[in-house]
């Protein structure tokens, strides 16, 4: 998902460039506003957390564009193409390293493994297993 901070500030094109030159194809792309409701049921493993309002009020704050790609080793592959959360420990070239602006507001969300990019995906795009 390309968070608001990128899509607001016209990195859109050029992460998923980047993405598509990195062998990932997209198979669905969607662009949309989350609501409040939405982005704290996205985001409720860190209810708990306290910056969790913060995280909310953020994913809720502009559009994003929701994306399902597709490669082998896809959720370890965009880990490293996305790059460390924090864009200053990021490795050159990463789409953190080049579009973040701080740890708050880090331009990119990636899947941490193979059962939530499933659940991630169907949250946004109801017919995903037409995809698979």
């Amino acid at each position: 998902m390309i968070k608001p901070d990128a899509v607001a500030g016209g990195h859109s094109g050029a992460i998923l460039k980047q993405i598509e030159e990195a062998g990932f194809e997209i198979v669905a792309l969607k662009l949309t506003h989350l609501s409040d409701a939405q982005a704290s049921q996205f985001y409720a493993i860190h209810a708990e957390r306290p910056f969790f309002k913060t995280l909310v009020e953020f994913m809720s704050s502009g559009k994003i564009i929701a994306a399902v790609l597709k490669k082998t080793n896809a959720v370890a592959d965009f880990r490293t193409l996305i790059g460390n959360t924090n864009p200053e420990k990021a490795d050159a070239g990463t789409v953190r390293k080049l579009y973040a602006k701080s740890i708050e507001f880090n331009a990119i969300h990636g899947s941490d493994s193979d059962e939530n990019a499933m659940i991630e995906a169907g949250f946004f795009f109801s017919n995903f297993e037409r995809f698979n």
